[in-house]
């Protein structure tokens, strides 16, 4: 494919910073309620990239490069977010009541500056000298130049906002019917098999229906067959092995699921996650020593760097990462500062600070070396959070180890915790960096303005995460936290940062139910065989990503069942419209509808929270109503089909008008 070049393209620009601020703070903040309910987020650039699109159209000046920077900017959103996989564990575990400001300003901050410089010495090697496919790079860099090269582009474009709006506006509606108790918030249906009892449940979201569509056909049957063996096979078995007829046949699945199957769904993705990450290690040591050996050929040649080859100088982004260690280490000493860490303070900073530095270097390669291979939002970052907080664990855990008791150990799992978001935030952006540097050399951009405004991106989002985290904690709390300031009875589920501050305890306070976890990573282990021999058997033409079973088993079915919907929705969607002339706008139009899904539901529901907290009622919205539960989820399910399916329609109609 070849790469647009002009010799000085209008790049950053005032109102180019304003809107890609802009698009960042909405998102970020939709994000962070969607990983925080279901414990999934989705890539913002081709959404981001089309609304910048729309809006700049409005200036003759606007060039694909300008885009280019909003989307880049805007990108921070759909990856720093991912840092509350492990935040509301420091709540959890009861050590904060509170979400800080500035800690968490800073652990974000200082992770996403080392994750775009860490990325920096890669990108010669990962993106303009690799084969590596980077899809979702590819995808925004077509977005862009269909939007910006032709007046059908500049109309599929506006077309494009229209579906972001009606997305958002659709899910939102749906949305408020639940908080309105005018319909089902779970269409769900329990039943007893034998002595034991079963059943499944689906969470009336049209977010979950959009990121099943984004994710795709392949990671909707690797959920669909967890939810198979969760469901069809453990919870069954093992609710017959321990029989509590007292119990209701929801409430004895529901609790077996939770004690026992959702440990073991957590050994399934270690496994998986470990399994995955090694098989990626040559790589990624190849993908490095080229990077090295390119750095050091550019050095010996002293040739003039080409504008699309000018990255922020080397010594830059060495100053800046020693410089950023500092921050690093004042950030861990205060966090620990009054505490019964207080007296290890030097050796935990020292551990700290080394430990971010070397971990968060691997993770920002490894991340950005699988987000070339298989793209950002199907990058296996829970496998990245997972090593990051057993090895965290491990090394404050042998710093203080000789004075251990019940309330060090507490210390010591919050501290790890802590390290352990430093270092995801350095993954996640080193992630999103190099999936942005691909859309920028195919649109013709300058690297190191894309760097920058990564960073300006970077400290945009920094800024929303605690807010809108304490916000949500006011108003919700988190499952397993002591929730004291929470004001509503139904708290966010935040699985991801339960798993993860599960593990902390269990590495720390050696009280981890080991067999479970053993059973688990069997489970994942034959999982990374079926996927091995499956993509080979059909060449890569099939596979069944072991970490979206593990995921599946792990995560609640009201979860994962409404992502399988959407993952097989989106897949009829688009067999149906691939074979039209307008059948590529189509499936762009309907990746927008569905982002406009996740964007509005998650909005909604932040309004929502900022709402409960000012009233201080659980429920605000809700009317008293005559309907039957069974009736309530009759209208979920024909609403969430009817508005899903008119919106299908009407991105077909619209790619058809806009099509010439």
């Amino acid at each position: 494919m070849a790469t647009v070049s002009l010799t000085k393209p209008k790049e950053i620009t005032v109102r180019g910073i304003i809107l890609g601020v802009l698009i960042t703070l909405i998102f970020t903040a939709a994000q962070v309620y969607l990983g925080l309910k279901v414990g999934l987020t989705f890539a913002t650039s081709i959404p981001a990239a089309v609304i910048s699109m729309a809006l700049l159209s409005a200036f003759k000046s606007a060039t694909i490069q300008e885009n280019n920077i909003v989307q880049t900017i805007a990108s921070a959103a759909g990856t720093l977010a991912s840092v509350i996989f492990v935040l509301p564990g420091l709540l959890m575990i009861g050590w904060w009541a509170n979400v800080p400001f500035w800690p968490t300003f800073g652990a974000c901050a200082i992770g996403g500056v080392l994750g775009v410089m860490y990325t920096v010495p890669l990108r010669r090697a990962l993106v303009s000298q690799s084969t590596l496919p980077y899809p979702e790079g590819v995808a925004a860099a077509e977005v862009l130049k269909v939007g910006t090269s032709s007046r059908s582009g500049a109309a599929e474009g506006k077309a494009g906002l229209s579906a972001v709006i009606w997305g958002s506006l659709a899910s939102a509606l749906f949305a408020a019917f639940a908080a309105a108790k005018l319909m089902a918030g779970e269409v769900a249906i329990y039943f007893r098999a034998g002595q034991g009892a079963t059943g499944i449940g689906a969470s009336s979201s049209l977010a979950l229906i959009g990121a099943g569509h984004l994710m795709g056909i392949t990671v909707g049957i690797a959920m669909l067959a967890g939810l198979a063996i969760a469901w069809g096979i453990l919870v069954p078995l093992m609710t017959s092995m321990n029989p509590m007829p007292a119990l209701s046949a929801a409430d004895h699945a529901l609790g077996v699921w939770s004690r026992e199957v959702r440990i073991i769904g957590a050994g399934a993705i270690g496994a998986a996650a470990i399994a995955t990450l090694a098989g990626l290690a040559k790589p990624v040591i190849g993908g490095l020593r080229s990077a090295m050996a390119a750095a050091r050929h550019a050095k010996t040649e002293g040739a003039v760097i080409e504008r699309a080859e000018q990255d922020i100088p080397i010594f830059i982004v060495g100053l800046v990462t020693l410089i950023a260690m500092a921050p690093a280490g004042w950030l861990l000493a205060s966090f620990l500062q009054d505490g019964v860490l207080a007296g290890l303070s030097v050796p935990l900073v020292a551990v700290g600070v080394g430990f971010i530095l070397v971990a968060g270097i691997f993770a920002a390669a490894v991340c950005g070396y699988m987000a070339g291979l298989i793209g950002s939002s199907n990058s296996p970052v829970s496998g990245i959070a997972i090593l990051t907080i057993l090895g965290a664990s491990l090394c404050v855990g042998m710093v203080g180890r000789h004075v251990m008791g019940p309330e060090v150990a507490h210390a010591l799992i919050a501290f790890a915790l802590f390290v352990t978001t430093v270092v995801l935030a350095v993954a996640v952006i080193g992630n999103d960096n190099l999936q942005d540097l691909k859309t920028g050399q195919l649109v013709g951009a300058t690297p190191w303005k894309q760097q920058v405004a990564l960073l300006i991106g970077v400290a945009a989002g920094s800024a929303v995460v605690p807010p809108v985290l304490e916000l949500l904690n006011g108003a919700y709390g988190f499952a397993g936290a002591p929730n004291v300031n929470a004001i509503s009875s139904t708290p966010l589920a935040a699985p991801q940062a339960t798993l993860i501050s599960t593990l902390a305890k269990g590495v720390i306070g050696g009280d981890l139910p080991w067999n479970l976890i053993g059973y688990g990573a069997l489970i994942g282990l034959i999982l990374v065989v079926i996927n091995f021999v499956l993509k080979k058997a059909s060449h890569d033409k099939y596979s069944l990503p072991p970490l979206g079973v593990g995921l599946a088993i792990y995560l609640p079915s009201a979860v994962t069942a409404p992502v399988v919907v959407g993952a097989f929705g989106g897949w009829f969607y688009e067999r149906a419209v691939s074979k039209r002339t307008w059948g590529e706008p189509a499936k762009r139009m309907g990746v927008l509808i569905m982002s406009g899904f996740i964007v509005g539901e998650s909005l909604f529901n932040v309004a929502l929270a900022g709402l409960i907290v000012s009233t201080g009622t659980g429920e605000p919205l809700a009317i008293a109503n005559g309907l039957s539960e069974g009736q309530t989820m009759i209208v979920a399910t024909l609403l969430g089909a009817g508005l899903v399916i008119a919106l299908y329609r009407w991105a077909a109609t619209n790619a058809r008008r806009v099509h010439v």
